[in-house]
């Protein structure tokens, strides 16, 4: 598929499910990783990054957290 210069932003969702939390994670991990979409930049570095954060795999975070996540993220650059 050739994507456009001028194309809507959102070009596709990736959703994982399962029967615990735990499992919908993993799942996703798994379709992460195995997503290649060339030509144009995506955000999957970030959904691969927030899968390996501590606090996003416990849960409970805030409605911040991406919020919070990011700026971290920009510190570390």
């Amino acid at each position: 598929y050739f994507v456009p210069p001028y194309y809507d932003s959102l070009i596709g969702k990736l959703i994982a499910y399962g029967d615990t939390r735990a499992q919908a994670i993993a799942r996703m991990h798994i379709a992460l990783s195995e997503t290649v979409i060339e030509g144009i930049k995506t955000n999957l570095p970030l959904h691969r990054e927030l899968l390996r954060d501590a606090a996003f795999l416990r849960g409970g975070t805030s409605i911040h957290y991406l919020e919070e996540r990011l700026a971290k993220l920009t510190r570390a650059e």
